[in-house]
């Protein structure tokens, strides 16, 4: 018997193959509610450069770098972040591909939600190269070292571990861009508007993410619950392999953009939404996994309560802020 077209994907053991290929159909149905509720915007939406703008168009340029002057560093610390982050794109369409293979719901959700994925990218770097807010030389070098650098998660081959760790990334990411928005409110419209409109994509995938996992989690939860343990006691943001990404990662825990306790409140929204805690009928291995899993969040609080108790001012600098002193 031939199986399906998802039989070419490269990683999964055969249970995990056939349970991909019957969420098929659920795969579709969420891609289609995706783009029911989306509202498409492009990256000249936000930051125009037609050829036949005008006057008017120079004079908002003008007043944005005026108003970029005013951004806190800690905003542009964590600006870079993201923008190299969404810059290493490459890396997380290539890893879907491989594990998922052509030819299916799958691959036409990867093709998707690259394309919008894409826009991210491109309308951070439009707007800090017209705000003129970085030394754009360094955040270049930036960027060629992170997708040089490749990224390989150690998921063992299991794909159940791809689709918890984007689940996790994605509300992780929207959190740092909202938040990033948030610090410039008051001194900077026009970038608190366009990260608005990226944090709403994120949120977007992340509802995606999380509800063909819960359709994992209720077709094989002896499996989907070892690899959620796994991705979540080890998860690393995608972009850890940017040049100074532990220093810069420090200032945006600091600074309230992203740290310990927003990653607890990710995990304690996840578990609570999966119902992790009321799952029945499970193997001694899975029931592991379920109480491990469970006291994730209170495992989270301790080190931030730690971290917090021991934290002293710290200074920091950056080529990409000219090596300018922070200090948080």
């Amino acid at each position: 018997m031939t199986r399906p077209a998802l039989a070419n994907v490269r990683f999964g053991t055969p249970q995990q193959v056939d349970v991909l290929t019957a969420l098929e159909p659920a795969v579709r149905r969420e891609m289609d509610a995706h783009v029911a509720r989306r509202k498409l915007w492009f990256p000249n939406d936000l930051m125009p450069a037609d050829a036949d703008s005008g006057a008017e168009r120079d004079e908002e340029l003008a007043r944005t770098r005026e108003a970029a002057r005013a951004l806190p560093d800690v905003v542009r610390i964590a600006l870079a972040l993201n923008l190299l982050t969404e810059e290493g794109l490459p890396h997380f369409h290539r890893l879907i591909a491989v594990y998922f293979g052509p030819a299916s719901p799958w691959s036409d959700w990867n093709h998707l939600w690259t394309a919008e994925e894409d826009r991210h990218g491109c309308v951070m770097r439009d707007y800090v190269r017209d705000a003129r807010i970085f030394d754009m030389g360094a955040v270049e070098k930036m960027q060629f070292q992170y997708i040089n650098a490749g990224f390989e998660p150690d998921w063992q081959q299991d794909p159940y571990r791809l689709l918890a760790y984007t689940s996790l990334q994605e509300k992780a990411t929207q959190i740092s861009h909202a938040n990033t928005g948030r610090l410039a409110a008051g001194r900077e419209p026009a970038l608190q508007r366009m990260l608005a409109h990226v944090a709403g994509d994120e949120s977007r995938h992340y509802q995606f993410y999380r509800a063909v996992f819960g359709e994992i989690l209720r077709a094989d939860p002896e499996r989907a619950l070892d690899s959620l343990l796994k991705v979540t006691l080890g998860f690393e943001m995608p972009g850890h392999k940017i040049p100074g990404f532990a220093e810069m990662s420090e200032v945006l825990g600091r600074g309230g953009v992203f740290g310990t306790r927003h990653y607890q409140g990710i995990v304690e929204e996840l578990l609570e939404y999966w119902e992790i805690g009321s799952l029945t009928g499970l193997s001694a291995h899975a029931q592991h996994s379920q109480d491990r899993l469970m006291k994730v969040p209170s495992r989270l609080a301790r080190m931030a309560d730690y971290a917090e108790a021991k934290a002293q001012k710290k200074k920091f600098s950056f080529d990409v802020i000219y090596q300018r002193s922070v200090e948080l």
